[in-house]
């Protein structure tokens, strides 16, 4: 395996956020079959995306598969961007999937419903302690993805914005010389079935405005020490509704789907688009007409403060038809250098395997998005990503889906940043009764 000069060090604790406009599934789940050659047949949950579609993960599948004989693999696909939910309802079913890919473990590990991994098994990783539960680690914790602003060089410089902004002040002065010059400030999404791609903003604001001064927010929310209706949050939330209010969210291409949203920003329709590290691979991979920067949100004292999540890996049902062929095929695929450098090759992942290092000729907007990362990372500067989060400390198991449709109504400007405080104290009580 390459040798890599530095491994991602920080608390991650979310699945893949990675863009998901998702396919079809065939359902299935655990069952314990064993397929005509006598091999144990096992299901395994996983997504497609733009980026990782089906041609990436049956030839990720068989590179595994090869590596672990006496198994077959049915694979699942979630038929929406849910794909947590989507394994719930496999589960009401009595079809938990045997290995799934990128869950929020939150609900399943209380529950017993998946292995645990052991510290030899997480030997490999980084950070195997990423995303615990009570100290226990139910995801591999393979990668990172962190959210970043993504912007046109060119409608930077026809604007006047000679540099990317430092500061919240002069992320401000940007929109503003970018609305004078007719060019809308942001591209932010997240119509249908991918409300999730409306978040990036609020995560953004909630990491510069409350995790940097609280990363244990989320745990004192727990405890009933805070809540959504503080100043802070509320503080946040108004930030973007403001970007709305002012014109420099273009409210009309709020009902793009995510795959709209990104070809928005492609086209020249936004010279911002605040989205996820995957956007990275896409950007090199398909080049839009202009050259493409990479800058972390800022705070308003200029320090950094950039949304991460590490993890995303490979969940094994603690009730699978052999639980140890399971976490040794999921072992298999996660720690594949061909995988790896597939999943870095088309969705932007910062591999969190020790040994590791990216394939030779990553593009210039992947090594940007990295340097912003590892900038932030030597100033101490990542905290965790609002909405993303998983392990202790880590909203509600539904929340997330709750706060997006919330941030839609708050954008839209149906929503005041007060009432979203209280929607989000309402839905955080439904969810935790």
């Amino acid at each position: 395996m390459r040798l890599t000069t530095r491994n991602p060090t920080f608390l991650r604790a979310g699945a893949l956020a990675g863009a998901l406009v998702l396919a079809g599934c065939t359902a299935g789940g655990s069952g314990g079959d064993t397929s005509e050659d006598g091999k144990v047949a096992l299901t395994f949950l996983t997504f497609e995306t733009p980026n990782l579609d089906a041609e990436y993960w049956d030839a990720a599948i068989e590179r595994a598969s090869a590596e672990v004989p006496g198994v077959t693999v049915k694979k699942l696909v979630s038929p929406s961007a849910d794909r947590t939910g989507y394994a719930k309802q496999l589960d009401s079913t009595g079809q938990f999937p045997d290995m799934m890919i990128g869950l929020n473990p939150a609900g399943f590990a209380e529950a017993g419903k998946l292995a645990e991994w052991s510290d030899a098994e997480l030997a490999n990783y980084a950070q195997p302690e990423a995303n615990t539960y009570d100290g226990k680690v139910y995801q591999l914790p393979y990668s990172t993805q962190a959210t970043l602003v993504y912007y046109n060089k060119e409608a930077f410089a026809r604007a006047g914005v000679d540099a990317p902004p430092r500061t919240y002040g002069e992320l401000l002065d940007a929109a503003a010389d970018l609305r004078a010059e007719g060019i809308n400030p942001f591209v932010v999404g997240g119509g249908g079935k991918d409300t999730w791609a409306d978040m990036f903003p609020l995560i953004c604001t909630v990491a510069t405005d409350i995790y940097k001064q609280t990363p244990d927010w989320l745990s004192q929310r727990n405890e009933g020490k805070v809540k959504f209706t503080d100043p802070a949050f509320v503080s946040a939330a108004q930030k973007v509704a403001d970007l709305a209010d002012e014109g420099y969210i273009d409210r009309a291409g709020l009902s793009r789907t995510y795959a709209d949203t990104e070809q928005a920003f492609r086209d020249g329709k936004g010279a911002m688009y605040p989205m996820g590290t995957w956007f990275s691979a896409s950007a090199d991979t398909k080049k839009p007409g202009f050259e493409t920067g990479v800058f972390a949100w800022p705070t308003d004292d200029g320090s950094a403060a950039l949304p991460g999540v590490t993890g995303g890996g490979m969940s094994v049902s603690s009730q699978a038809a052999d639980v140890e062929l399971a976490k040794k095929w999921a072992r298999a695929f996660m720690e594949d250098e061909k995988n790896l450098d597939a999943a870095v090759e088309a969705d932007g992942l910062i591999i969190d395997i020790k040994g590791y290092s990216p394939p030779p000729g990553m593009g210039p907007v992947y090594r940007a998005t990295v340097d912003a990362y590892e900038e932030a990372l030597d100033a101490d500067g990542v905290v965790n990503s609002f909405s993303q989060e998983t392990g202790d400390g880590s909203l509600p198991p539904g929340l997330a889906d709750k706060a997006a449709a919330g941030v839609q109504k708050l954008l839209s400007g149906s929503m005041t940043a007060e009432e979203f405080g209280e929607y989000m104290d309402s839905q955080w009580d439904k969810a935790t009764r």
